[in-house]
């Protein structure tokens, strides 16, 4: 049965991260850090696919991942390449983007949120091997990216950005599998392994000391480490992971009744196009807005600008959105979650009952 309450927090995220990158209000990666929360569900669904498909779950998860991308790159590499940028076999990795493909001209801005894309390869093609070290060892499993992200930052490292998102993002993937094996919950459901029993106890126990203890310390750190743009905790990576954990263990550590809305349905089911397809159509209106002098800052431009890229949005999901249907291995539909009419079934006539063998031999014809 699907969980509406994890439909609920995936379709907050979509719309927050919408609202974040076109108006850039910091407070927003405090209120709600999104992109932890987007990271720890899947992680979540992604230990249930592994369960359920085994090793073949990688498989599935990138077969409705990467569609909805390559349609992107269908549009977006051409573009480049008819304004001078050079073929190379770099350009293929539009296809399987493990490390960030080449953009040039307008696309090199529209496609600065496909980190997300990257990471989340990642985190796919390391779960077989993650999970099973999870439950063998879960607490030191769980700690490891935070200990590696507190060692890069105090040593001042400066990694491959792939290993710095790992640490930053893995501990979020890696609650995701702990919420799948029930150990975010208050109650523990007995597990086979007496280890992963007293870890879930653990984490259930002290549940709310965590979120203290890791939500303070990185509320300080952010505090005492402004990054360029204040307290937006993107610029602050130890801070977001830190205070990101301790969100994902209020959010994930309940579980509530979220009636089915249809609107939850569609942010759902289309959340991947509108976040490959919001970053572009933002950058798109502030150009516009630019070149013709329309406001961009103060509330009548942000007003505007979130109109219009709604609404850009909106005639996207409605052109290429079908494509996550067919990648999930549903039937497309414009607007996904429409109620099917049941034509009605006329009373039969008098005396129309089930064929008798007599009359199924008269009427066989």
């Amino acid at each position: 049965m699907r969980n509406r309450y994890l439909d609920l927090l995936r379709a907050v995220a979509t719309v927050r991260v919408v609202v974040y990158h076109s108006t850039g209000w910091a407070a927003l990666t405090i209120v709600f850090p999104a992109m932890s929360v987007m990271f720890a569900l899947a992680g979540s669904m992604m230990a249930a696919s592994l369960d359920r498909y085994g090793p073949f779950a990688v498989e599935r998860r990138l077969h409705r991942l990467l569609p909805s991308l390559w349609v992107l790159a269908a549009i977006a590499v051409p573009a480049m390449l008819a304004v001078g940028m050079a073929w190379d076999w770099q350009v293929l990795l539009w296809a399987f983007p493990i490390v960030d493909p080449p953009a040039e001209g307008f696309w090199l801005q529209g496609l600065a949120a496909m980190w997300y894309l990257r990471d989340f390869l990642w985190f796919v093609l390391l779960s077989p091997l993650l999970l099973p070290l999870f439950r063998r060892f879960p607490l030191t499993t769980i700690s490891f990216p935070y200990v590696a992200l507190a060692v890069i930052t105090f040593a001042g490292m400066n990694p491959p950005v792939i290993v710095r998102d790992l640490a930053l993002y893995g501990g979020a993937w890696l609650l995701g599998f702990a919420h799948h094996d029930g150990m975010l919950a208050r109650a523990v459901t007995p597990s086979p392994s007496a280890r992963r029993v007293r870890s879930a106890g653990f984490i259930a126990r002290y549940r709310w000391w965590l979120v203290g203890v890791l939500g303070a310390t990185g509320a300080v750190w952010a505090l005492t480490h402004p990054g360029p743009r204040g307290l937006d905790l993107n610029d602050i990576p130890l801070a977001n992971a830190l205070w990101s954990a301790a969100f994902i263990l209020v959010a994930l550590g309940f579980a509530p009744q979220v009636a089915p809305r249809r609107i939850l349905t569609v942010l759902n089911a289309r959340a991947l196009t509108i976040y490959l397809w919001h970053v572009p159509l933002i950058i798109a209106v502030v150009r516009l807005a630019e070149a013709t002098g329309l406001p961009v800052q103060g509330w009548v431009g942000i007003v505007w600008r979130l109109a219009v890229v709604t609404a850009g949005l909106a005639i996207v999901v409605l052109a290429v959105g079908w494509v996550e249907d067919i990648a999930a291995g549903r039937r497309p539909a414009l607007i996904p979650g429409r109620t099917r009419r049941i034509a009605p079934v006329s009373p039969a006539p008098a005396g129309a009952g089930e064929l008798t063998p007599q009359r199924a031999r008269t009427t066989s014809g």
